[in-house]
């Protein structure tokens, strides 16, 4: 069966209407497009967990700060509609701005996240989540999932999402799925692309600050230790640290000594790119903490 594609919200309804209508459970994936590995990841994952899978491609612009890359950022639909094709998506939803946001960004009904949306890269990024967390459950709404698909890498974006869809009351189950990425560990992302050549040899560095975050965590080194390292670390590899932050992986509070599972996140700039990475350190790896 050829993948449909549609940029049309009333011709999305009418075909998810035949599909759950044929009891038919129905896995998404929103996406910003320019796709990598990653994507196409969480798009077999879906095909396992639903009987039809549905992917969204859609910059949103309500996501973008104003100094940011929204413009620049790529758009490469024939490319993304190929491969999605070819990973057996059934649909592909492509709409425009004005599809999705009819009376203008501006005086769109926002959804916010209280408590998780501007700390961390919501700090860095003020409104960022706002943005994401409005055109995901618009999205929700549109597709009526049964099922939907995030990536681990966007870890503070998959907890906010997960937030929304309980404080909602949606009936969507959200599903992430483990970091795709490259031999050298770098976390695939859309935003790679912009890496120079040197650049790129450098991105590695992040991914590494975290692996040994963990092995000094698991030493029983202290919190504000383990990241003030991470941090010398980053910068040494010539890359600009924004944070590193060792955090409880169900809230994203603060962690302390008594706690056993740990979410290390780090962000940092690196050209024209930012990167963002995390690593999760669970209790049976970690000692106690040194006095």
């Amino acid at each position: 069966m050829s993948m449909e594609f549609t940029d049309q919200v009333p011709m999305l309804r009418s075909r998810v209407a035949a599909w759950r209508h044929a009891g038919q459970r129905i896995g998404f994936v929103p996406t910003m497009g320019n796709l990598h590995a990653g994507h196409l990841a969480l798009v077999q994952e879906a095909l396992l967990r639903a009987d039809r899978v549905l992917v969204s491609v859609f910059v949103n612009p309500l996501q973008f700060g104003p100094q940011e890359d929204l413009g620049a950022y790529p758009r490469t639909l024939e490319a993304d509609r190929a491969l999605l094709a070819e990973a057996g998506t059934h649909l592909l939803f492509a709409p425009s701005v004005a599809a999705v946001y009819p009376r203008g960004q501006v005086l769109q009904t926002r959804v916010e996240v209280p408590g998780i949306s501007d700390i961390l890269c919501g700090a860095s990024r003020p409104g960022h989540f706002v943005g994401v967390a409005t055109v995901v459950c618009k999205l929700f709404n549109m597709v009526q999932p049964d099922l939907a698909l995030f990536g681990e890498k966007d870890f503070q974006q998959l907890l906010i999402i997960r937030l929304m869809t309980e404080d909602l009351s949606l009936p969507i189950a959200i599903q992430g799925l483990a970091t795709v990425r490259e031999p050298d560990g770098l976390a695939m992302s859309s935003r790679n692309g912009y890496l120079t050549r040197e650049e790129r040899a450098r991105a590695p560095a992040l991914y590494q600050a975290l692996l040994r975050c963990g092995g000094r965590l698991r030493a029983g080194f202290a919190i504000p230790e383990v990241e003030r390292l991470a941090v010398g670390e980053i910068a040494a590899a010539g890359l600009v640290p924004d944070y590193v932050s060792i955090r409880r992986p169900l809230d994203l509070s603060l962690a302390g000594p008594e706690d056993r599972d740990l979410v290390v996140l780090a962000a940092a700039r690196l050209g024209r790119a930012r990167l963002i990475d995390n690593l999760c350190v669970y209790q049976r790896d970690i000692t106690e903490p040194s006095r």
